[in-house]
């Protein structure tokens, strides 16, 4: 049932469909993104982001939670998400509770556009805004990293040792946008965040395909077609542009072959769609 694929470094896993469900669990950085479905791997995951309110976005919480008690995850999870609809999700929670007789604890952080926070050690999430019909967030994870200074570099281990004992400044620190997660949204995200195109991972809807749904029906529903990925082709750096978020007008070999013909070479090299490895979507 589930897809599993990797994108550079990162392992993803999880189940994406356009307005069924989409939750999608990158396990070596213990994050998920969206709880549209709830499954039994990404319980591991203690760091959630949700990047709107909609059923197949955020719908299987209260099954995920029950999960996390089943196997043992008693500590809370903290879930990111726009600072809109943090009450409402709490409240609700809170109402669930007396349904089900036991504890749904979260850890919330309500977030806005260019707002950060940190997950832990080295790493952050930064909230970007996406473009949705309700309120909406896109995610990307920061990671800071610590150089030695280039006038440093081969310089023999036991000087620099000396020389940091002696109080000199030997390293500098740099950010690297490890991955970046946006779905339901107008391509305008892209326009307003170019730095998502330098994401290591980018994670990025592309509900429609071809001529089965025009432009403006997309736009009208602020979904992205392939065709605004295409007329921006060049400006793509990513290792691995993830596509997800397809709709049920595709089957998902038909997705495979219509990424294959229409894209260009530059974008095409760096697509790595989201698509489960059957005939037929989950479900």
């Amino acid at each position: 049932m589930l897809t599993k694929i990797s994108a550079d470094k990162f392992t993803l896993q999880g189940v994406s469909l356009g307005g069924v469900y989409t939750s999608i669990f990158a396990p070596e950085l213990g994050t998920l993104f969206d709880l549209g479905i709830a499954t039994r791997s990404a319980a591991a995951a203690d760091h959630i982001f949700i990047s709107h309110g909609h059923a197949d976005h955020i719908g299987a919480i209260v099954s995920h939670l029950g999960i996390r008690a089943l196997v043992g995850k008693r500590k809370p999870p903290t879930v990111y998400l726009p600072v809109e609809i943090d009450k409402p999700l709490r409240e609700m929670l809170k109402i669930t509770k007396e349904l089900h007789g036991y504890d749904m604890d979260i850890v919330t952080v309500p977030m806005e556009h260019g707002q950060r926070a940190k997950i832990r050690g080295d790493l952050e999430v930064l909230a970007f805004k996406t473009h949705h019909r309700v309120p909406s967030l896109g995610f990307s994870l920061i990671r800071t990293i610590t150089k030695l200074r280039t006038e440093f570099v081969g310089l023999p281990g036991h000087e620099i040792a000396q020389r940091k004992r002696a109080g000199e400044d030997l390293f500098r620190t740099e950010e690297r946008t490890e991955l970046s997660y946006s779905t339901d949204t107008l391509v305008q995200v892209l326009d307003n965040n170019p730095q998502l195109y330098k994401s290591r991972v980018l994670i990025l809807e592309c509900t429609f395909l071809d001529k089965k749904k025009s432009l403006a029906a997309a736009r009208a529903g602020c979904h992205i077609h392939l065709d605004e990925l295409i007329e921006r082709a060049e400006l793509f750096e990513n290792k691995a542009l993830v596509l997800m978020h397809f709709s049920q007008l595709y089957k998902p070999q038909e997705v495979r072959e219509v990424l294959k013909s229409r894209c260009p070479a530059h974008l095409f090299e760096r697509i790595v769609p989201f698509l489960p490895k059957s005939k037929h979507w989950p479900g």
